[in-house]
């Protein structure tokens, strides 16, 4: 093992995030190498730096004009230049401070400095890398974003282990749990996704059913399981009912037991409707770790950026961190999610009215971008298809059992129409 890693290792030593690591999480580390010596010589080569592999002139990087043109708002470091491997240093303070501002019960506990991915996909990859591996489970929903089964299955090769998402209308807490303490008993550690609002239900936790989760996941790390929470927050603060969950479950876990490492996956996609920049940020937050050992996981985390994609796109973090500070920023954020809540009502309430055919049956949904159709004693992928040829609707089918639409990318005057489509083509398709 090389010699950087065995010291961060010992940093963490005792810690749950050591006890948890994958073998790649404990063989990870931040190279001495090119990157060092170039930050180094940032700041003391005061007459050339020859070490980074850009082209400068004038003490600026190159950039066509052509470029220059259109991104007249940057200057060429912060358009064309590389970040560094963590993410651009003002960015990563912003967003710390607005994952504070936006869940207040972080409030006096310490979290790691978030570091910059290339996307919510990479965000779950990355932390996969660290903490799984063969002959591990990862406890995730039933109804799940399909990309958690090719990251847990195929690329790191464990066991995906599902529970019914739903207990009548409501999340079903029991079977979470239940699933954390059996792979407790098997291994002593325990893995979990939680993923609100959830794609492709659109479903976040009352405020009763995140106490219960947090609660029922204190009780176990008290008995000796370690357990990795990931919070998937990739559409957080899309919340449309009163009642509900409007923070992550991150800030619920963090600092809560010695024996629970909460790791968040979020970023400006969703919230701030930049969907291309491919953007995201992973946070640590465990109970008594300290700066020195975020510290330690971070390098571990840069470790395997740096050998995968080196870095996350430059011009994009920093046309976020200008948005972050831009006069109206909130006031806009506000403007779109009241639009999303109109049509979010539109679909609700035109649900409500409507007599549905036999069999398609309305999931449980009060937040996020989607919402979702149970298709008993028919095939969902029939119905996506007849959809698609017959009435040049787009939806996606699910485990041929789910019918997920997406109300966010439909305008609230054409929601009535999509609902009537879908009820006639179901009824057509059950003739």
């Amino acid at each position: 093992m090389n010699q950087l890693a065995e010291e961060l290792n010992e940093v963490l030593a005792g810690t749950v995030a050591e006890r948890l690591f994958s073998e790649m999480g404990r063989h990870m580390y931040f190279p001495k190498g090119i990157i060092t010596q170039g930050a180094e010589a940032s700041e003391r080569a005061y007459r050339f730096n020859a070490t980074i592999g850009m082209a400068y002139e004038h003490g600026q990087p190159m950039m066509l004009d052509a470029l220059r043109k259109e991104l007249p708002g940057l200057t060429p470091t912060e358009a064309v230049a590389y970040a560094p491997t963590g993410g651009v240093l003002e960015l990563r303070k912003a967003w710390k401070a607005a994952l504070y501002k936006k869940n207040p019960s972080l409030e006096k506990k310490n979290i790691s400095l978030p570091v910059v991915v290339p996307g919510l996909t990479a965000a779950v990859s990355y932390i996969c890398d660290l903490f799984v591996e063969p002959g591990d489970t990862v406890i995730v929903p039933d109804l799940h974003w399909p990309n958690y089964r090719l990251i847990i299955e195929e690329r790191k090769m464990a066991a995906g282990i599902t529970y019914p998402l739903f207990s009548g209308n409501a999340f079903n807490v029991e079977a979470l749990l239940e699933g954390v303490r059996q792979a407790g008993q098997r291994r002593g550690k325990a893995i979990i996704v939680l993923n609100f609002p959830n794609n492709p239900t659109g479903y976040s936790l009352t405020l009763e059913e995140a106490d219960r989760i947090a609660n029922g996941l204190l009780e176990i790390a008290r008995g000796g399981t370690d357990i990795l929470a990931i919070a998937d927050d990739a559409y957080f603060g899309l919340q449309y009912e009163n009642n509900l969950l409007c923070e992550s479950m991150f800030a619920r876990l963090t600092n809560l037991h010695p024996n629970i490492l909460a790791v968040k996956a979020d970023g400006p996609t969703k919230e701030d409707y930049v969907w291309g920049f491919r953007m995201g940020f992973v946070t640590f937050g465990g109970r008594d770790l300290t700066d020195q050992q975020y510290d330690a996981l971070t390098k571990k985390l840069t470790g395997i950026i740096r050998s995968s994609v080196s870095s996350s796109c430059s011009l994009s973090q920093n046309l976020l961190l200008k948005a972050l500070t831009y006069e109206g920023y909130d006031a806009q954020k506000a403007g779109y999610r009241a639009v999303l809540e109109g049509r979010y009502k539109a679909m609700k309430k035109k649900l409500a009215s409507m007599k549905l055919p036999g069999g398609l049956e309305p999931m449980p949904f009060n937040s996020g971008y989607f919402m979702s159709f149970y298709c008993e004693g028919f095939s969902a992928e029939a119905l996506r298809k007849k959809l698609l040829d017959e009435m040049g609707i787009g939806t996606v089918s699910l485990l041929d059992r789910y019918l997920r639409v997406a109300f966010s990318s439909v305008e609230e005057k054409d929601v009535d129409d999509l609902c009537e489509a879908i009820a006639q083509v179901t009824a057509e398709l059950q003739a």
